[in-house]
C-alpha cells in the first residue's frame, strides 16, 4: 500500500529522492531532501551484510549474508513507501556483478518491490566519478572507489570521466590476496594497475572515494592534529599519504580500532588499504590525494541532472538552502554583497562565492538566540558538511561570522593554519562591512536603497538619504569607523539628495 505524503513534506522541505547501493559490504539506503544540485541527506542507514565476503572462495555470495541484505532491503522498501518516495534508485556493484547467484538474489530483491538495476564496472566507475566532479567542480584527477568488493578507478577532467576500470581489490578480497605474500601482493596489484595505461590520465590529485579511505583520512587528521573534524576535502600530499600508508600498512587491526572515531570493521580493513594504497601512489605518480565523501550514491544522483543544473555552484546552492528559512534569503544577500562591495575592492569570483556564502550565513546568524549565536555559526562555517568548499574557504568564512558579531578572529590559531593572514583579513573585512549594513537598518530593503558605502580618494564614505538621516547614530558611526580603520581609510559620513553629492562632503 503506498501511503500519501505527509504534509510538511509538500513544500519540498522533506524527502523526495532516495539511493539503494547494494555492495559489496555493505547494503545501505540514503534519502535526499534539498536541491537538486546539492542534496542534503535526509536519512542514512546501512546492513553489513557483507554480500562479497565469501566471494573470492566460493564464487557466490553466502545465504546467509543474501539474507541479512534481503532483511535490510525489506526494511528499506517499507520505509520509502511509508514516506511516497517515488524518485528511487536501486543499484547492484561488484559482489551480485561477480556471483554465480547474482541473477537469483535480485530476483528476491525484485520480489520486495524494488527495480535493482546490475551496474557493470565501467558504469560502477563513471558514478563514483561524476559523484567528485559534483562535489568538486572543476576537478582534475584520478577518482579511486575502494569498497568492498572492487577498486574503481577513473580519471575525470572538463566536467567528464573516461578510461573506468573496475579491479577485483575491494576490501573484502585484499586479505586473501595479502595472505600469500608481500611479493605476490605487491606484483599482482602493481601489474594490474599498470596494465590500465594510465599514461594519458589527465593531471591533478587522486580523489579518494569510500568509507576505508576516509578512515585513514581521519587517522591522518587525528595525528596531525587538523583543527577540522570531516575528512570531505581533507588533503594529503604524495609524501604524507606515502608515510601514513607505511605506517598503517604495519598496524594492528586492534590498536587501531582503539583509536577514537575508527570503527571496528573499518580497522580491520586499513591495514591491507594501507598496502593498496602503497602501491596506487608508486603506479599512478599523484602529488596528493583529496578525500571525498560523495561518490556512487551521490555520482547516481548527478548523473541525471542537465547541463545547466550541473553547472550551478554546490556551495551556493546548499547554503542558499540552508539559509533561506533561516532569515538568509539571497535577494537580501545580493543587494547586502552590492551595498559593502566598495569595502572590498577586486573582482575575484573565487572570494565573491564565498563572500556571498557567508553574507547568507551571517543573515541566518542573526535569527539564533544571542547567547547561542558565536558558536553555532563558527560550527555552521567549521563543521557542517558543505561540498565545493575547502579547508581555506571554510575558514574565511568562520572569520567572516565572527567579525560579523562583532569579534576579533585574526589570532584564533585553528584558521591561521587553514588560510593565509592575507585571506583572514579580507575575510574579517567581509564580516565588518555586513555588521555596518546590518547596523544602520537591520538590513532593512529601505534602508539599502537609500544608503551606500563609497571608496574614494583614501576615504570610506557612508552615504544617506536626509529621508534616512535619522538611522545615524554612535553605533553606526562606530561601526564605520572601525572599518574604514582596518582597512587604511579615513572615515566620512555623508547626508545629501544623492550620492553623487556625498562625495564632496
Amino acid at each position: 500500500m503506498t501511503r500519501g505524503r505527509p504534509a510538511s513534506f509538500e513544500q519540498g522541505a522533506g524527502p523526495d529522492r532516495a539511493v539503494i547501493d547494494i555492495g559489496s559490504n555493505t547494503v545501505r539506503l540514503v534519502i535526499y531532501a534539498g536541491p537538486t544540485r546539492a542534496p542534503r541527506v535526509w536519512f542514512n542507514e546501512r546492513d553489513s551484510a557483507k554480500l562479497g565476503r565469501d566471494l573470492a572462495l566460493t564464487g557466490k555470495m553466502a545465504d546467509k549474508a543474501m539474507d541479512s541484505a534481503l532483511r535490510a532491503l525489506a526494511r528499506y522498501a517499507t520505509i520509502i513507501e511509508d514516506f511516497a518516495i517515488a524518485d528511487v534508485q536501486t543499484v547492484a556493484t561488484a559482489a551480485v556483478r561477480d556471483s554465480s547467484n547474482g541473477e537469483e538474489f535480485l530476483a528476491q530483491v525484485r520480489a520486495l518491490g524494488l527495480a535493482p538495476r546490475l551496474l557493470a564496472g565501467d558504469e560502477e566507475a563513471r558514478a563514483s566519478a561524476f559523484g567528485v566532479i559534483g562535489a568538486f567542480p572543476g576537478a582534475r584527477g584520478t577518482v579511486a572507489d575502494l569498497g568492498g568488493g572492487s577498486l574503481e578507478l577513473v580519471t575525470i577532467g572538463d566536467g567528464d570521466c573516461h578510461d573506468g576500470v573496475s579491479l577485483p581489490f575491494g576490501t573484502l578480497r585484499l586479505p586473501a590476496l595479502r595472505a600469500r605474500g608481500a611479493r605476490s601482493f605487491d606484483k599482482e596489484v602493481s601489474a594490474a594497475i599498470g596494465r590500465v595505461g594510465w599514461e594519458a590520465a589527465d593531471p591533478g590529485p587522486m580523489y579518494m572515494v569510500g568509507g576505508t579511505w576516509r578512515a585513514l583520512a581521519v587517522l591522518a587528521m587525528r595525528d596531525g592534529k587538523y583543527p577540522l573534524s570531516d575528512p570531505h576535502g581533507f588533503v594529503l600530499t604524495r609524501a604524507e599519504a606515502e608515510a601514513l600508508a607505511g605506517r598503517v600498512e604495519r598496524m594492528d587491526p586492534e590498536r587501531l580500532a582503539a583509536l577514537p572515531g575508527i570503527s571496528a570493521t573499518r580497522a580491520g580493513a586499513l591495514p591491507d588499504a594501507a598496502a593498496l594504497l602503497r602501491l596506487m601512489l608508486g603506479e599512478l605518480q599523484r602529488d596528493s590525494l583529496v578525500f571525498s565523501s560523495w561518490g556512487l550514491r551521490e555520482g547516481l544522483l548527478f548523473q541525471r541532472l542537465d547541463h545547466e543544473l550541473r553547472r550551478q555552484d554546490p556551495l551556493i546552492a546548499a547554503v542558499a538552502h540552508f539559509t533561506e528559512t533561516r532569515g538568509g534569503a539571497p535577494a537580501l544577500a545580493a543587494i547586502i554583497a552590492a551595498w559593502t562591495a566598495d569595502a572590498v575592492p577586486g573582482n575575484d569570483p573565487a572570494a565573491e562565492r564565498l563572500r556571498f556564502a557567508a553574507i547568507l550565513l551571517a543573515l541566518a546568524m542573526g535569527h539564533i538566540e544571542p547567547n547561542l549565536r558565536a558558536r553555532q555559526a563558527y560550527d555552521w562555517a567549521m563543521e557542517k558538511r558543505w561540498v565545493g568548499l575547502d579547508a581555506a574557504g571554510r575558514a574565511r568564512i568562520a572569520a567572516t561570522l565572527l567579525a560579523a558579531g562583532g569579534k576579533q578572529p585574526i589570532d584564533r590559531p585553528e584558521l591561521a593554519r587553514l588560510a593565509d593572514a592575507g585571506a583572514l583579513r579580507e575575510a574579517v573585512t567581509w564580516g565588518m562591512a555586513f555588521r555596518l549594513c546590518k547596523r544602520l537598518g537591520s538590513g532593512s530593503r529601505v534602508s539599502l536603497i537609500t544608503s551606500r558605502l563609497i571608496r574614494s580618494d583614501r576615504v570610506l564614505r557612508l552615504w544617506l538619504h536626509p529621508s534616512r538621516a535619522q538611522l545615524l547614530s554612535e553605533q553606526v558611526k562606530g561601526d564605520l569607523k572601525q572599518l574604514a580603520e582596518w582597512i587604511g581609510l579615513k572615515p566620512v559620513v555623508a547626508v545629501s539628495e544623492t550620492p553623487e553629492g556625498a562625495l564632496g562632503a
